[in-house]
């Protein structure tokens, strides 16, 4: 890579952050406030604004719905200053919204960007995930094989015990089965009520015990948190979930033909490069949330950089 490819990423992902920053100081503003949409509402605007002071040809290909859905930051919508770089944009303006509504902890803002093409174009439908941070084997886990063989097999790669694995899973009863079979070989269960992005990422960092993350969640979530591993190292399975006919035309109508197709992280998150950039709502264990002080706004930021597989925290102080 040039030293003028590494200073336009750079760039790039300082723009991200900002994008990122806005987001969560507006979503902070309605945090306990018990209105969800609100929340939503104001990142979603915050964003948008924020995006189109960059120098980009950005176009949204993970965002809050369709277009006839979402009154901004749909699935498509072009957004930048109209000059500069084709980006291809994941979002989710607001990870956590009941987290938010109720001032609970682990609320992002979180976004990721690659060239043009760079991002799986995943419907907004549900997905089959597993992922472990790096270090590890390639095809040490299998999104095919059940969560007791999958612990195992990380186990083994580590060269400790299966009752010394933490798996991350959403608190969810759908997950019923794949707890019991983590714990039928005395895995530790780290249970979530909201967040599957931050889970997955919890993989990558050794201070948060996390081992692997499995589960069903949404596929939006998915594509981000993929962006995410693509940039530290990481392995990452995924296949969509179709829950009725509607579903299944949607996905047909932004080009997925395979319904059964297994992802691989490399497929999700395809891009020559990745910045991917999560800024805390609320307190959590990957950043801390926005805090109010005399005139301005602290916000701490995890920004995350393919090219030189770079993890950067960002404090800022923001006058408002």
């Amino acid at each position: 890579m040039t030293p003028q490819e590494e200073s336009a990423l750079r760039a790039i992902a300082s723009d991200a952050v900002r994008v990122t920053e806005a987001a969560a100081i507006a979503a902070a503003k309605l945090a306990g406030r018990g209105d969800e949409k609100a929340a939503d509402q104001a990142a979603v605007d915050a964003m948008r604004t924020a995006f189109n002071a960059m120098e980009m040809r950005g176009r949204i290909v993970i965002g809050e719905g369709e277009r006839d859905e979402a009154p901004m930051l749909y699935i498509g919508e072009e957004v930048g200053s109209g000059a500069g770089p084709e980006i291809d944009i994941a979002l989710d303006p607001l990870e956590g919204t009941t987290l938010t509504a109720k001032a609970m902890p682990n609320a992002l803002a979180v976004l990721a960007l690659a060239p043009r093409g760079g991002l799986l174009h995943a419907p907004d439908t549900y997905m089959d995930k597993i992922a472990v941070g790096p270090g590890l084997p390639d095809g040490v886990v299998d999104l095919d094989a059940s969560p007791a063989e999958n612990v195992k097999s990380v186990a083994k790669a580590r060269r400790i015990k299966a009752e010394e694995i933490t798996v991350c899973v959403l608190d969810r009863p759908r997950h019923a089965e794949i707890i019991a079979s983590l714990r039928s070989v005395g895995a530790r269960v780290n249970l979530i009520s909201d967040g599957d992005v931050a889970g997955v990422i919890n993989t990558t960092d050794p201070g948060t015990g996390v081992d692997m993350y499995v589960g069903q969640g949404g596929a939006p979530e998915g594509v981000l948190a993929a962006a995410a591993l693509r940039c530290v190292g990481g392995q990452m399975q995924a296949r969509l979930v179709f829950r009725n006919d509607d579903e299944r035309g949607r996905a047909a109508r932004i080009g997925v033909t395979d319904f059964d197709r297994k992802y691989d992280l490399n497929e999700l998150a395809s891009g020559d490069w990745v910045v991917f950039s999560a800024t805390g709502v609320t307190r959590g264990f990957l950043v801390d949330g926005v805090v109010s002080l005399k005139g301005r706004k602290r916000t701490e930021t995890l920004v995350l950089t393919s090219h030189d597989q770079g993890v950067r925290r960002v404090r800022s102080e923001i006058p408002t």
